[in-house]
């Protein structure tokens, strides 16, 4: 299975993707991931998660090649449904999310990890948001979670990606480390919240929620309008098939 999820003894229940090549998920891996964070929302032996990938990088957002394989619109209503569950599901999960960042971490990937608890990444580790590329818009709201506005709408606008270390001093970051230390720089952090009394920290996770000056559930949903009115005018459509034949000439 692409998305697993396993619970340790010490309470800390790790779902790790694996969508090889990159990471980037189809329809159906979007509520995976969703799913995942739900069960483990629910199980009171579950007190934090580490939420981690295998491969080259962390996420690279949507299956695009999905997308436009799909003919009419279900795959695109699929995607912006599946990222809004799994990007709800990792904000609203009773536990603190922590997000174990390694190589890449694109466009929905950084709806994940801007909605976690805390990140750590490994030192080759870069975000960005891609999204004006292939005609969407969306993470915005997430990437606004990990830098200041300025910087987040030069991102955007941009499509530039700006390393993980550079987060470090937004305190976004908590560290960074080599990738062969990540899943422990992870795991220290993870060990120290399962030592809790898990029933305190829900409490504080729903409290520190219920205090965040931004709805980030109703601000993602209000950026993925635009990705509708994009792809109704044909624009998205255009683009998308500009990037996939970009990316088959680059494998020739």
């Amino acid at each position: 299975m692409p998305t697993t999820s396993e619970l340790r003894a010490d309470g800390i229940r790790v779902i790790t993707m694996d969508h090889p090549p990159v990471n980037a998920l189809t329809v159906q891996g979007w509520f995976d991931v969703a799913a995942a964070l739900d069960e483990a929302s629910a199980d009171m032996d579950t007190h934090v998660v580490v939420l981690r990938a295998e491969g080259r990088g962390f996420n690279a957002g949507v299956d695009i090649k999905e997308m436009q394989h799909t003919t009419g619109f279900d795959a695109l209503i699929g995607a912006n449904k599946g990222c809004y569950a799994a990007f709800k599901a990792v904000y609203e999960c009773s536990v603190p999310v922590i997000a174990a960042v390694n190589g890449f971490c694109l466009g929905g990937g950084v709806g994940l990890v801007g909605n976690a608890d805390c990140v750590v990444a490994s030192d080759d580790a870069y975000f960005g948001v891609p999204e004006v590329n292939q005609g969407a818009l969306g993470a915005a709201t997430h990437m606004a979670r990990l830098v200041p506005q300025h910087m987040m709408r030069t991102l955007y606008f941009t499509a530039r990606t700006i390393p993980a270390k550079d987060l470090v001093q937004f305190g976004s970051v908590l560290q960074t480390v080599p990738r062969d230390r990540l899943d422990d720089a992870a795991m220290t952090v993870a060990g120290e919240i399962a030592a809790k009394d898990t029933r305190v920290v829900r409490a504080a996770k729903e409290a520190l929620n219920g205090i965040d000056p931004t709805d980030v559930n109703k601000s993602y949903r209000f950026e993925q309008g635009f990705t509708f009115e994009l792809n109704l005018a044909g624009v998205s459509d255009e683009l998308r098939d500009g990037f996939a034949g970009t990316e088959k000439a680059a494998k020739k």
